[in-house]
């Protein structure tokens, strides 16, 4: 049997007993005398070829058993080492499974048992993903960005582009950051033209920016709660990675948020310290025991495939106008470490493409306006289309190492600025020149306002081979007005060949291209 014919089908994993929403809002005088319950489903993530991450939480202090098969009836199935919800972690859980083959359907089951009663146990609920292959095959994966944000919540019809993406199938779902908006409260209802926006579903948390820990949690808690969200993530592992709206806009050590009146916590430093635990509790992201708190990382699927994620958001200076001409603490934004670990990564890598997650694009002017009259870098291009100055300087050390290197077929994936886009960066065009030819491909929103599209800066050359973006003078655009964007990988086993396909959430391919990949 093939792997898509052999996944649980999206209605049977709903009846098995993820669609907990219903149990969201029963009142907690109700839930302290039934049995456990499992809140926002099960979530999978940073998959090998041994095995992957697993997620879940629930609702109070319970002893949460996890069995292991390959076959959705759980014949024979592994039992794991039991996990403690409890309330330091929010009731949230996570484990690394192993000790799996290669290229295997892996069917997982948690139950929960009230650490106060043995006798109430809850209904297990089930998720799945495929492990990583060992040898050349078909290989499909999506990726996005910016989920929630601007106000946008889950409506009636809730966040559909969860469910196009689920549609196809994918091995994995790369989430290119902006995973929650921290700093974007909630209301009940939007004016939009033609009518109004009800975010049907809200909670106390999304009302407000977070500032608290538990705030911070409720973003992700209520992320989870759309339905689509939640089945996508019982079945398709999603590999996170995060930006700036995870904490606050626009955040670096220069954040000043003295005149923002909806903050009583001013330190930016607090905000993120809380920030950063919350994503590493509520997400199947793998831990790094040098850095606990580390996002950046790499993946290898195969022979085909290698994932290196960045983190152009923890260890950057304060923004600034960009123009330094020195890498330095305050001009770098990947930082030395992380840099020297993505060269040396790149280098050792033998797969056949290497993919760039990097949670903003490389040419995009994108600003940080701190008053009327001043606006700062934030991303990396700083408006100045001549030789690298301030964040440009490391990318500029990268892209010469990747050429002098003769490292092979490195694609950059990215989000961020609320448009799709196709960037093809060529020295012929450029004022660096120091680099091979590349591909930059961008996509998002998931479900937030759309914007764009922005500004290139020509320092590396980018060419802009395709864009969709709202049309001049509309900005922040709903979810309901269609502009919400995915990008789908597709990888030949027998060829090598990608091809990348830009997707809006109605599942129409806007634009699209195969890449053949080089050799030595």
């Amino acid at each position: 049997m093939s792997f898509r014919a052999s996944r649980m089908s999206r209605r049977s994993l709903l009846m098995s007993g993820l669609a907990t929403g219903s149990l969201l809002a029963m009142p907690a005088i109700s839930r302290a005398g039934s049995r456990p319950v499992f809140t926002h489903g099960v979530q999978s993530g940073d998959i090998t070829a041994q095995g992957g991450m697993v997620w879940t939480r629930a609702d109070r202090p319970a002893r949460i058993a996890l069995e292991v098969a390959t076959n959705e009836s759980f014949q024979n199935a592994r039992q794991v080492a039991a996990l403690n919800a409890l309330p330091e972690s929010d009731y949230a859980v996570k484990a690394m499974l192993q000790g799996i083959e290669g290229d295997q359907t892996v069917f997982y089951r948690m139950t929960a048992t009230d650490l106060s009663d043995s006798n109430a146990s809850s209904e297990p609920v089930i998720g799945q993903f495929r492990t990583a292959p060992t040898t050349r095959r078909d290989i499909r994966f999506v990726w996005s960005g910016d989920t929630a944000g601007q106000g946008w919540g889950i409506n009636d019809e809730g966040m559909r582009t969860y469910a196009t993406m689920a549609a196809h199938e994918p091995d994995f779902f790369i989430h290119s950051g902006d995973t929650i908006y921290a700093d974007g409260p909630m209301q009940d209802e939007v004016e939009i033209e033609g009518g109004i926006w009800r975010n049907t579903v809200l909670t106390d948390e999304v009302r407000k920016v977070a500032e608290t820990l538990d705030e911070f949690r409720g973003r992700w808690k209520y992320n989870q709660m759309d339905q689509h969200a939640q089945a996508m993530s019982a079945m398709v592992p999603t590999l996170f990675q995060w930006d700036d709206h995870e904490v606050v806009n626009n955040w670096s050590p220069g954040k000043d948020l003295t005149g923002d009146d909806r903050y009583t916590e001013k330190s930016v430093a607090l905000l993120t310290a809380r920030a950063q635990r919350a994503f590493h509790e509520m997400t199947p992201i793998s831990y790094t025991p040098a850095e606990p708190g580390r996002v950046y990382r790499k993946i290898a699927y195969g022979p085909l495939l290698e994932i290196f994620f960045l983190d152009l958001r923890s260890y950057r200076g304060a923004n600034s106008e960009g123009m330094e001409d020195d890498v330095t603490a305050q001009s770098q934004v990947l930082g030395k470490a992380q840099l020297d670990w993505l060269k040396a990564a790149l280098k050792a890598s033998d797969a056949t493409w290497k993919v760039i997650a990097c949670d903003m694009p490389i040419g995009v002017n994108v600003w940080d306006k701190v008053s009327e009259d001043q606006k700062y870098v934030e991303a990396i291009a700083n408006g100045d289309p001549g030789a690298p100055k301030g964040r440009e300087l490391e990318f500029a050390q990268l892209l010469r190492f990747i050429r002098d290197e003769k490292i092979l077929n490195t694609v950059w994936l990215t989000a961020d600025v609320h448009y799709t886009a196709a960037h093809e960066y060529h020295p012929d065009r450029a004022s660096f020149q120091d680099f091979e030819p590349f591909w930059e491909f961008v996509s998002g929103p998931l479900h937030a306002g759309t914007f764009g599209p922005n500004d290139m800066d020509m320092t590396f050359g980018p060419e802009v081979k395709f864009v969709k973006a709202p049309a001049p003078g509309q900005a922040n655009l709903p979810p309901s007005a269609g502009m919400q964007f995915f990008g789908m990988v597709d990888i030949e086993g027998a060829s090598g060949q990608m091809t990348v396909r830009l997707m809006d959430r109605a599942d129409q391919e806007l634009w699209s291209i195969t890449l053949d990949p080089k050799t030595a």
